[in-house]
């Protein structure tokens, strides 16, 4: 039997233990990976494309436990009152291949997407900063600023989208959690005194939502829109201007805003950041670029403290999806009865 985590049960879980001590839990786990990164088996992930969106399948193991990920991006879905991202998770154990937890991963995605977010942030961006200005305000924005809120201390938020009906839901759904919102008119004006940047955007399409006269010195640039070939937020002058922090240099290189550079331009990854192989912020002046993709072993972070929490709780149901004979060499038993059913011919 699997551990299966059905979409009630993760609202279940959620509401029990709370979004932003979920979030915390996840970003714990996200250093504790990150630390240990070279013994993952890592590979970018395998995207099938079409015309209007993106499916993905998102793999990672640290030799004793494999996860992966299912994950689409479609953003006209929403005109057609579905996600744009939907997805769903496995972990496996490694020394049998049996499966050992299967659970949904839309909601978790965005849980692990805004507290991967934080925990960047938390080791690049201004150590005095008090505001985040979000270009973009759709299904990830409420999780980013709640994460950016639990681990850094962000209440005051400078919010604005193309969409009046996306800052509408937005600020319903958040005034009420004490955050100081501030609806700006462009993207300029949300940017104005704000010492991190968000950009997260839907369209694909190699877009420039953030101009390289609204990026003022010091500032931290969190750019998590930006996530398949040929879709992009930034203006390819502040990547020159900033130092670029990056997941897995082979995926964003292709995926992320470096795709508009030299495939040489040089990026320093985020691992080595955090273990103290690289620096991160070095002036107050310095402009911090983190280019985020999302990358798979997040997802196994994610699906590794998921299945921990888990542990002693009535959060899950179990699914019999392993076929067990008696006789693990008779798989045949199994369905033996059905070798004497009529033929349809």
């Amino acid at each position: 039997m699997v551990r299966f985590v059905d979409v009630p049960n993760m609202r279940r879980w959620l509401v029990s233990t709370g979004i932003e001590r979920a979030i915390e839990g996840i970003a714990d786990a996200l250093v504790e990976d990150f630390l240990r990164w070279e013994q993952f088996d890592k590979t970018a992930r395998v995207a099938s494309h079409s015309e209007i969106g993106v499916i993905e399948l998102m793999p990672a193991s640290d030799g004793r436990q494999y996860g992966f990920k299912y994950v689409n991006g479609h953003p006209g879905n929403p005109a057609r009152g579905m996600q744009t991202v939907t997805a769903f998770g496995v972990l496996a154990d490694v020394d049998s291949g049996y499966p050992t937890l299967w659970t949904e991963m839309t909601i978790l995605t965005a849980l692990r997407t805004a507290a991967t977010s934080a925990m960047v942030a938390r080791a690049l961006a201004p150590a005095d900063a008090t505001t985040m200005a979000m270009i973009g305000t759709g299904s990830q924005a409420e999780f980013q600023a709640l994460a950016f809120r639990a681990l850094l201390g962000i209440e005051r938020l400078r919010v604005w989208d193309t969409d009046p009906n996306a800052l509408d839901v937005f600020e319903a759904n958040m005034r009420p959690l004490g955050f100081d919102i501030v609806r700006a008119d462009s993207a300029a004006e949300a940017v104005a005194g704000a010492q991190i940047i968000t950009t997260c955007t839907a369209d694909k399409a190699n877009a420039t939502v953030l101009t390289d006269d609204m990026v003022v010195p010091g500032v931290h640039i969190n750019a998590i829109g930006g996530d398949c070939p040929g879709k992009t937020e930034l203006d390819a002058r502040i990547l020159h201007r900033g130092e670029t922090f990056v997941e897995y240099p082979p995926q964003t290189r292709i995926e992320g805003e470096i795709q508009q550079l030299d495939p040489q331009h040089p990026v320093t990854e985020l691992w080595r950041v955090l273990n103290g192989e690289a620096t991160g912020r070095t002036s107050a002046e310095q402009i911090t670029i983190f280019d985020s993709v999302g990358f798979a072993i997040e997802d196994f972070s994610a699906l590794r403290y998921l299945a921990a929490a888990i542990d002693g709780t009535d959060f899950f149901t179990e699914v019999d999806i392993i076929a067990e004979p008696d006789d693990p060499k008779n798989l045949f038993a199994l369905v033996a009865e059905g070798a004497a059913a009529p033929s349809l011919a």
